[in-house]
């Protein structure tokens, strides 16, 4: 009887999205009835149907109930009939506050992007019309869309928790992060309550108790209580030892004693308290000799507690009375975690090594049960289960996520590569029958993954990730990307491709001319500099040699001594080079610390090169004349990581910096005065290149953590925001030859390279 009553549930809302799809307008521009925004994708989830024909592409520009990335998530559908959904899941955290031109403009990049990659089975096919409106047309992608997010947070997640409720089902998520904000999570990843200011510096630990409590621990050396369910802090301070940080946090019942929680502090003391009235036990315990200690607590066999508590790169036990040596590692502890099997524990260390040990073996430096390894530190280690048996996930500093069966660490398929940053923490709910693991990375996101052996057969490959790109000035149509000790120079307009310098590791690439003929320099891992011939697909000409740190940049520019090339490196020295004679002609070393960004300006009075760094500090050079112009700029804006000259009016010329702190700063170039600011909302900005526009307008293009902002600085508002869900370090645009109605913009980061066509009228 239930089966027919689901069914003709199911039914209904099928007939419900299949009418509602009707309604929806052919053209994006057109808004959709608001109950179609609101409504329509939850009716096709639950009728089955939730594909990209009851969901069509012209409604998720509008779409406002953030939910499509939870409703794909818990449906095991893998059908092809929902690309542009699969899109926009990818998308949707990170453009809740975008508007409609932007989020269809993101969508479509998005969908070409999944299609282009080589594994993808999609159709390069888009809906008649729907995309009209948007001012971009995709010209080339091999870009990695992201793996759509659980939430995605306004700063690096540190420490993740369930919340359980009394009789120990988890209902929520708590996520500390390193500015010491406390958000408490729904099982779909929106916020349940205002976030709650704990800490003043990251939340480093997290510890669930039943009842919704968590108590929290910080590097502000504090120990905290909030309530989960009602959003509110209880006790803001349980224990505090200034000038310290916490190291760990973790439960432990002495015999006789009641259970309590244990805090290590990094000058080696130890507190102990009882999570009921949060009052201070005294308990003997050991004073630890390490900072970073990391603690927990594993039953015995016979029932009683050893205490086990790091000291470097070795595991000691406390039993109540005594100190012991169990195992050594190589490398420093970096996670403990006791075992479902009494007496066991699993210990990982910088070196990669997972290994698991039993404490009923007395010997000293014990050998492990199993040892297995990832290729990066391990930064956490998680119990989980799979087929209904107890299994290990690990975490490291690569991103990635393993399983592994207990107790022989024997892996579970392959490697998850959860994120493009190191994985800070992880937890797990139960789902809808299903386990479903959260991993929380430093690139500000947090995923859902499912516990199974599906899920990480399918992982995708190790993603080969770009450490230089440029694009050729007109008219040429020529994208040089350097990936995997290899440069692939691609034309845009044939869609051919050659391989250059392989077996090459490449830092930096520009596109300099050498008598009329182009060629590409590359900036080598052994701080050389070579050119190559595309004809002859060989190096040509001198290798230039000076730079005694890897160079971050490079730029061709036309001075009055010819054709040149400008490099900047972590030595801190600016260097222009002649290619031909291979003549160092000038060493600027007046940055402090490294130069990570180079910009170059030609008028008639001559070329101007600018560079920035880490120091904070924007530099423009006279290159005919072979010294500093005007005076050093301190930008404030932490370290610059790039540049773009920005021509203004009446001849004036300004500078564009982007700065670590969010901020875009515009300053003039003759006097060194700040002329303009833009402050962005999603974090650290990578990247900035400027362009002309219709009118006599000036266009910035700016990078952030998660998309590109169109910038009009002219008119001082804001164009567009093309959302890309992951960080981009290098931006370029150039006239683009067919016309002059657009430009062409080559962004690429971590995630890889795309390049498409910016249509000014559309802007």
């Amino acid at each position: 009887m239930r089966d027919s009553t689901d069914g003709r549930h199911a039914a209904i809302h099928r007939e419900i999205a299949a009418a509602l799809a009707d309604l929806v307008p052919a053209d994006p521009a057109i808004p959709p009835h608001p109950y179609l925004r609101r409504h329509l994708a939850e009716h096709a989830a639950e009728g089955n149907v939730l594909d990209d024909d009851h969901v069509p592409p012209a409604l998720l520009a509008w779409e406002t109930s953030s939910e499509v990335r939870r409703l794909l998530a818990t449906d095991d559908d893998r059908s092809d009939r929902r690309q542009w959904l699969h899109a926009w899941a990818m998308l949707e955290p990170f453009a809740r506050h975008t508007d409609p031109v932007s989020r269809l403009t993101s969508l479509r990049l998005s969908h070409y992007a999944a299609a282009s990659l080589p594994q993808s089975r999609a159709r390069q096919t888009e809906p008649p019309q729907t995309f009209n409106a948007t001012p971009v047309t995709p010209l080339w992608s091999h870009y990695a869309s992201p793996v759509p997010a659980w939430t995605a947070t306004p700063s690096d997640v540190t420490s993740l928790a369930a919340v359980e409720s009394a009789d120990g089902t988890a209902t929520a998520v708590a996520a500390g992060d390193k500015d010491g904000m406390l958000r408490i999570l729904r099982p779909d990843g929106s916020l349940s309550h205002a976030p709650i200011e704990v800490h003043r510096g990251a939340i480093s630990h997290l510890v669930p108790l039943k009842g919704g409590l968590i108590i929290t621990a910080g590097t502000d050396g504090c120990v905290a209580a909030v309530d989960a369910v009602h959003g509110q802090l209880i006790r803001k301070v349980i224990v505090c030892r200034e000038h310290t940080w916490v190291s760990s946090l973790t439960a432990y019942q002495a015999t006789g004693h009641l259970p309590l929680l244990l805090a290590a502090f990094s000058d080696g003391h130890v507190a102990a308290f009882d999570p009921g009235r949060f009052q201070i036990h005294e308990l003997a315990l050991p004073e630890l000799l390490d900072s970073s200690a990391v603690m927990c607590s594993v039953q015995m066999p016979d029932g009683h507690a050893c205490l086990l508590f790091t000291q470097r790169g070795t595991v000691n036990c406390f039993d109540g009375h005594t100190v012991s040596l169990h195992s050594r590692h190589t490398a420093r502890v970096r996670a403990l975690l006791p075992m479902p099997q009494a007496g066991q524990y699993a210990v990982a260390d910088e070196d990669g090594h997972v290994s698991l040990y039993d404490l009923t073996s007395t010997a000293v430096d014990t050998a492990p049960i199993a040892t297995a390894r990832h290729a990066a530190p391990v930064t956490s280690l998680l119990v989980t289960s799979l087929d209904q048996q107890p299994a290990l996930v690990s975490a490291a500093g690569d991103g990635t996520v393993r399983l592994w069966q207990i107790p022989s660490l024997k892996p579970v398929e392959g490697a998850l590569h959860a994120h493009t940053a190191p994985v800070t923490a992880m937890t797990q709910l139960d789902g809808t029958g299903r386990r479903r693991l959260l991993t929380a990375g430093a690139d500000r996101i947090v995923r859902s993954w499912p516990v199974d052996r599906q899920s990480f057969a399918l992982a995708p490959k190790a993603w080969n990730h770009i450490t230089a790109s440029a694009l050729s000035p007109a008219p040429s149509r020529l994208l040089a990307a350097a990936r995997a000790s290899r440069i692939v120079v691609r034309d845009l307009a044939t869609n051919r491709h050659r391989t250059l310098l392989k077996g090459r590791k490449v830092t930096a690439l520009a596109w300099p001319r050498q008598h009329g003929r182009l060629l590409l320099a590359a900036a080598l891992n052994d701080n050389s500099i070579v050119c190559a011939d595309l004809v002859t697909k060989r190096q040509t000409g001198p290798v230039l040699r000076g730079h005694y740190l890897p160079i971050n940049a490079l730029v061709a520019l036309q001075g009055a001594q010819g054709e040149l090339l400008a490099s900047g490196s972590a030595d801190g020295r600016v260097c222009v080079w002649d290619l031909e004679a291979g003549d160092l002609l000038a060493d600027f070393g007046h940055h402090k610390l490294s130069v990570r960004c180079l910009a170059t300006h030609r008028s008639g009075s001559g070329a101007l090169l600018a560079s920035g760094g880490s120091d904070g500090a924007v530099r423009v050079w006279d290159v005919d004349g072979l010294g500093q112009k005007g005076r050093t700029i301190r930008c404030d804006q932490d370290i610059i990581n790039d540049l773009a000259f920005v021509p203004w009016h009446d001849g004036e010329l300004l500078i564009a910096s982007a700065g670590q702190d969010g901020t875009l700063k515009l300053w003039d170039v003759e006097t060194g005065r700040l002329t303009d600011e833009l402050t962005l909302t999603d974090g650290e900005l990578g990247a900035v290149t400027a362009l002309r526009l219709p009118m006599g307008r000036t266009a910035l293009a700016v990078a952030s953590q998660t998309s590109i902002h169109l910038w009009d600085a002219t008119a001082d508002r804001h164009l567009l925001r093309i959302v890309t869900g992951a960080p981009l370090r290098t931006l370029k645009t150039v006239p683009d030859p067919d016309g002059a109605a657009s430009s062409i913009l080559l962004a690429s980061g971590e995630a890889g390279t795309m390049a498409f066509r910016l249509h000014h009228d559309q802007l």
